[in-house]
């Protein structure tokens, strides 16, 4: 945990700081209804210059509070005024009816008009499957004005035929971010604006990303920062001691933000103090990845035609040709002293099939070998193409992973009638078909990434596997790749090269075992009285008879 400073610096520089509060208060009355975190946001968004605004956050500081008071201010307002409506979007329905109740406040304290609260059903229409509607549940408050400010617990499509100031809160958490600032950002062509505040989930969010280009100046938008230290200077204990009815000090302050702090554990840095956390959301950093790319590995890829099943054998057999002699030339190069692992992706017709071939070098670190690429290619060809790969390195495969979810089923099956079926993890045979669910996900995945971590892993640089490996998202606790397909139409792809390297991982650690048979040399020497010298059959005098001994060594785990 990064937080600056120590419960007890905390303590000696929040006695100094408002050790003039009594003065302070004489001279302006009682605290200001907004602390001065909350009153700089709307003072921001009042000037006509700030159109855009994204506000990086401590949780539970109370800025949602204090934008709902400016969400009041404009909404109640003339359009001569500024008025204008507001529009209020997260990604849960309690913070919306939060948010409504906050609003409904600021209307009673600044006795404006607001003519009523209810609740409605929004309706939600893809334009492009007008039958599929939802019914979102929303929260509306309307003022005399003529406005109203409406706030929703998703991001409908109909935001885009809206109008006015749009508060998008916990921005990171919404569905999709960059969707939904294209929609909103619309509305800057009418005088409206657009208000992004959030904690952090991840480097790789892209709320993050939006945050890091507006402080390289690559954004034009404005910015604020406002963590657990920055609200707890500027009031925020001192406004929870008066709500609770307790006196404030600065031992009481210290120890809450220390609870604080201690709650949130290793989260602490993220969730209070604005700093993003790296792979959070997303399971593997890129410069994780890119550090382990140290790899020379041929990665060889095959696309076919739509039409190659209509095509006769000459014709299919010419357009295999090129690929299947660059795959034999690549696999003519392996090294046949180490020990071997492949992984099997299988797809045909939305997503791409991998393979990947894993050497287990002396010290047991784990380097691709070789990894292939199919797109639009038919299951025999896709056979052909891993029984090649499998038999090039069969006396030093230890185990073979394959998806066997679908389609999948009969590539495992037909290389396990050929190099032997595992159906129990510590059973005998070299290829596993693998039914993935959450539990494998669960149990399978942590320990490829700490292969990263530990530097026991080296693949090839490659910028669609460092994309399919970025894809990999941590799902309730759990990495897995989301549905989401990523690229050009028709050449998506869906984490495949993530999925194949965990597969050739898990068969790399299977449990093997290696039975040899090593042959007794033979001794033509002559038989001596006394001495009973083994003949050449591998027959001693007395009359035993030994061919050989059979060697079995115990592997990898």
């Amino acid at each position: 945990m990064n937080a600056p400073i120590s419960k007890e610096q905390w303590e000696d520089l929040r006695r100094e700081s408002v050790a003039a509060i009594d003065d302070i208060a004489d001279q302006v009355g009682l605290p200001n209804v907004l602390l001065k975190y909350q009153s700089n946001a709307v003072g921001l968004l009042e000037t006509t210059a700030i159109r855009v605004l994204f506000i990086e956050k401590s949780r539970r500081i109370g800025m949602t509070w204090g934008l709902a008071s400016y969400s009041v201010l404009r909404a109640a307002r003339d359009k001569r005024a500024g008025g204008m409506d507001a529009m209020y979007i997260s990604y849960s329905q309690e913070m919306t009816r939060e948010f409504i109740d906050a609003c409904a406040m600021w209307a009673r304290a600044y006795a404006t008009a607001a003519i009523a609260q209810d609740e409605f059903l929004f309706e939600d229409t893809d334009p492009n499957a007008p039958d599929e509607t939802r019914h979102i549940q929303a929260f509306r408050i309307r003022f005399a004005s003529g406005f109203e400010i409406v706030a929703l617990s998703s991001a409908p499509r109909s935001l885009r035929g809206k109008q006015g100031l749009v508060i998008i809160d916990e921005a990171a958490f919404v569905d999709n971010l960059k969707e939904l600032l294209k929609a909103a950002l619309a509305f800057l062509m009418w005088g409206g604006q657009v208000v992004v505040c959030s904690t952090h989930d991840g480097s790789e969010n892209e709320f993050n990303i939006q945050v890091q280009d507006i402080l390289a100046g690559r954004s034009k938008y404005a910015h604020m920062r406002v963590d657990l230290d920055d609200a707890l200077k500027q009031g925020l204990f001192e406004r929870i001691s008066l709500v609770q009815g307790q006196s404030w000090t600065p031992e009481g302050e210290a120890g809450f933000r220390q609870d604080i702090i201690d709650f949130y554990g290793d989260g602490a840095d993220e969730e209070l103090f604005c700093i993003p956390a790296m792979g959070s959301g997303t399971w593997l950093a890129a410069p994780l990845i890119e550090a382990r790319m140290t790899s020379n590995a041929p990665i060889l890829r095959l696309e076919l035609p739509t039409d190659y099943l209509h095509k006769n054998k000459l014709e299919q057999a010419i357009l295999m040709a090129p690929f299947m002699a660059e795959l034999k030339a690549a696999l003519d190069q392996l090294p046949l002293d180490v020990l071997y692992a492949f992984g099997f992706d299988f797809a045909r017709v939305s997503d791409l099939t991998v393979g990947s071939l894993l050497a287990i070098e002396k010290d047991l670190k784990r380097r691709e070998a070789l990894c292939f690429e199919l797109r639009n290619v038919p299951g025999d060809e896709q056979k052909a193409i891993t029984r090649t790969v499998l038999k090039a390195v069969q006396t030093r495969l230890v185990g073979a992973a394959f998806d066997a979810t679908g389609m999948g089923w009969t590539v495992a099956e037909d290389m396990g009638r050929l190099f032997g079926l595992r159906e129990d993890p510590k059973g005998a045979g070299i290829v596993m078909p693998i039914h993935f669910s959450e539990t494998w996900y669960r149990l399978e995945m942590p320990p490829l990434k700490a292969a990263f971590e530990d530097d026991v892993l080296a693949i090839s640089a490659d910028a669609d596997h460092l994309s399919d490996l970025r894809a990999v998202k941590t799902v309730r606790g759990v990495p897995r790749v989301p549905p989401l397909r990523e690229g050009v139409k028709g050449k998506k792809r869906h984490g495949d090269y993530a999925i194949a390297l965990a597969l050739a991982y898990y068969a790399s650690r299977m449990q093997w075992r290696e039975f040899d048979y090593e042959p007794v040399t033979p001794n033509r020497g002559r038989f001596d009285e006394g001495n009973h010298e083994q003949d050449g059959f591998g027959q001693d005098g007395g009359g035993s008879f030994r061919m050989g001994s059979l060697r079995r060594s115990r592997g990898i785990f």
